[in-house]
């Protein structure tokens, strides 16, 4: 049996999440279907992130193991003429049988999008939260800036979860703003569930003028989910990047 590495990029639209379901599609699901047509055979896969539905991924990383016989730029053919157009393939590696896409991470880079402008979002619908009221950037910094290092993240958790373990190292946060879009970007060593989007929304609470940049250090210690802003919508997520081992800089490249 061999132990693969496959790298996927997905747009999350049409998909109720990572996670295979009964009678919904999933990413799991259409990625496990393909699979299972060339090693004719039934295939799990592990993914290192289970994205929501809605969600989408540049760099989503997927582990499966096989006795399958095939180049690793045969399985990338084979893939990419089996899976559908919003689901590309566009790496696979022989990696050592210990190899688990989800444990063995490191580190994650999250990417969200917010189109800041006072009209509707055609060509991004489905892609960035519009937020038509303006945002204070330099406000959203300052806020972001408190977040930076290990912390319990539980106002930022959204339930039902198994977690036990609240704590993540945070290390970096950035807010940038490219014309009407505004790029928030988190790297962390973990995330716990829907945190990204419960930290952007709090952000753009803080943005808006709703809430002070000195309140995030207040939301974090509180510890409790209701202190925190409203959980911002799937669509303008984005998981970019996966690290396995030592990283130079957790930017994206």
């Amino acid at each position: 049996m061999t132990t693969f590495k496959l790298v996927l990029e997905y747009d999350g639209t049409h998909y109720s999440g990572w996670q295979r379901q009964l009678n919904a599609p999933t990413i799991q699901a259409t990625l496990e279907d393909a699979l299972a047509s060339i090693a004719q055979t039934r295939l799990t896969v592990v993914g290192a992130g289970r994205t929501d539905a809605g969600v989408h991924a540049l760099g989503q990383v997927v582990s499966f193991r096989t006795d399958r016989g095939l180049s690793r730029r045969e399985w990338l053919r084979a893939l990419n003429a089996r899976l559908p157009a919003d689901i590309s393939a566009l790496s696979v590696d022989e990696v050592p049988d210990e190899f688990h896409a989800r444990y063995s991470a490191t580190g994650k880079l999250y990417e969200y999008h917010v189109m800041n402008r006072s009209e509707r979002a055609a060509l991004l619908r489905e892609r960035a939260w519009t937020v038509y009221h303006p945002l204070n950037i330099a406000a959203m910094t300052e806020a972001a800036a408190s977040l930076l290092g290990t912390h319990d993240f539980s106002s930022f958790e959204t339930a039902p979860t198994d977690n036990e373990n609240p704590h993540c190292r945070l290390q970096q946060v950035d807010v940038r703003r490219d014309g009407h879009l505004v790029v928030l970007s988190f790297y962390a060593d973990r995330f716990l569930k829907q945190m990204v989007r419960s930290l952007v929304g709090t952000l753009v609470e803080i943005g808006r003028g709703k809430r002070t940049a000195a309140d995030m250090r207040a939301v974090l210690e509180a510890r409790s989910r209701p202190a925190a802003g409203r959980t911002a919508p799937a669509h303008g997520l984005y998981l970019v990047r996966v690290d396995y081992g030592d990283t130079p800089l957790p930017h994206a490249t």
